[in-house]
């Protein structure tokens, strides 16, 4: 086969540095959309994009010329930069260092992009936390809890 060819959707996650609220609903949207554009520009197909004051969801492929990290390393860095730039108010932002990425069949795709867009009223009930223990044990990950809220 001449060509290389890839379909690998993923569910990617990631909270502000010790879940504060950055992301207030003044910036919140324009955040969500950057992070969509980044995901454009690098050659992801972002679904959706979501989240809430202090973490992101995002439902995209991952494309082949990428690893997870460089991707998620990408979206921060970039994000950072731009969030900074947008108000003196956001000078102190910064990501938390770790981050969730699982991989999701295409039939799983709807119902993770629904999931995304309600976020705002999930988490009405439900922390960030509780939300994220709930998703390690849906994708079966193994973990050790003094390390996930590093």
């Amino acid at each position: 086969m001449a060509q290389s060819l890839s379909k690998v959707i993923i569910h990617v996650i990631f909270s502000t540095k010790n879940r504060e609220p950055w992301l207030d609903t003044e910036i919140r949207s324009s955040v969500h959309a950057y992070l969509a554009t980044v995901c454009r520009d690098l050659e992801v197909e972002a679904y959706r994009v979501g989240g809430t004051s202090d973490h992101i969801h995002i439902a995209a492929t991952l494309p082949r010329t990428l690893t997870q990290s460089d991707l998620v390393q990408k979206l921060k860095t970039s994000s950072t930069h731009w969030l900074k730039r947008q108000d003196k108010k956001y000078a102190g932002f910064t990501w938390q260092r770790g981050y969730g990425i699982f991989s999701i069949s295409q039939s799983q795709l709807p119902a993770l992009v629904k999931y995304i867009a309600e976020q705002e009223e999930h988490h009405r009930t439900r922390t960030f936390q509780d939300e994220f223990r709930t998703i390690l044990k849906r994708y079966e990950v193994a973990y050790d809890e003094k390390y996930v809220w590093d």
